[in-house]
């Protein structure tokens, strides 16, 4: 259980791979990028949960509803018994919740900008309802705008039953990670499946170690799938039941309702951005076009 709690940090090197559109040598530079994300996040991540974990003073009080934060906020309750024991004064808690709670907003940034990346990308290539809105491009600021707000939208939207449900936090955090994983499994599975002399390595490549670590990765990516959809709570009532498998199904079912009914008709896979004319003749004169 423990380490499905650190899904959610160790998944930020995604950032890396969206990067990789605007990398030079991105076929080298963007799968370092991913290994330096993951060991830097494993490093200062560890040290900080080993920092958290040894500043506990009172385990049994940390979830006691007449405590500090109501027995609802651990992380908070931990700083503050630990500063308060220490120097009688709550002041440092304070400071270092301003600087987690820093953390969030910027990562709240990033998986926005993460996503409008993404929105734009699918609108591209006509994947998503209203693709000529979304797909639009700023004329000052050369960012796609309306992308930005949808996902800002969203956002908001989804955030707001969290104030009241805690149970909402569980399961969207858990589709995320499911949705997330579950796209970077697709293309390991393709690798364990394909035959060895269609696959072109690129000058990243594992070599002999390629398809056993393929198969680590995906079936770890099972795994946590797997569990991210089960409860978290026991007994389950309706208050701490994980919504995830629910939400999934439904987004997962209109998703193939729409292809069934209609983009089916009309999707022909990714818009090339440019076409290649081959130079039969051998004479240079292959012309691109944009």
């Amino acid at each position: 259980m423990s380490f499905l709690v650190s899904q959610y940090s160790l998944y930020g090197y995604d950032a890396a791979a969206h990067l990789t559109e605007e990398t030079k040598g991105a076929d080298k530079n963007g799968p370092i990028a991913i290994l330096y994300s993951i060991g830097i996040i494993t490093v200062f991540g560890w040290a900080y949960i080993l920092a958290l974990t040894f500043s506990i003073q009172d385990f049994s009080y940390l979830y006691d509803p007449t405590n500090e934060t109501a027995g609802t906020f651990v992380p908070a309750q931990i700083l503050y018994d630990a500063f308060h024991g220490r120097y009688n004064n709550s002041t440092g808690a304070i400071v270092l919740l301003f600087i987690i709670w820093a953390s969030f907003f910027f990562g709240g940034l990033f998986i926005t900008t993460s996503a409008a990346r993404v929105v734009y990308a699918l609108s591209h290539d006509h994947d998503v309802p209203f693709s000529s809105v979304w797909r639009k491009i700023h004329p000052i600021r050369k960012v796609p705008g309306n992308a930005v707000w949808l996902c800002a939208a969203v956002c908001a939207l989804l955030g707001l039953p969290i104030l009241w449900i805690n149970v909402v936090f569980t399961a969207i955090t858990s589709i995320a990670t499911i949705g997330w994983v579950g796209g970077y499994a697709v293309p390991i599975f393709a690798r364990m499946v394909m035959r060895e002399k269609d696959f072109r390595p690129g000058p990243f490549y594992l070599g002999g170690a390629s398809r056993p670590v393929c198969l680590v990765a995906f079936l770890w990516i099972c795994y946590t799938c797997s569990v991210f959809l089960l409860p978290t709570v026991y007994p389950i009532k309706m208050d701490t039941f994980n919504y995830a498998p629910i939400a999934l199904g439904v987004v997962l079912g209109l998703i193939m309702l729409w292809w069934v009914v209609d983009a089916r008709k009309w999707f022909k896979g990714p818009v090339r951005n440019i076409d290649e004319q081959v130079d039969h003749n051998g004479d240079g004169n292959g012309n691109v076009k944009v």
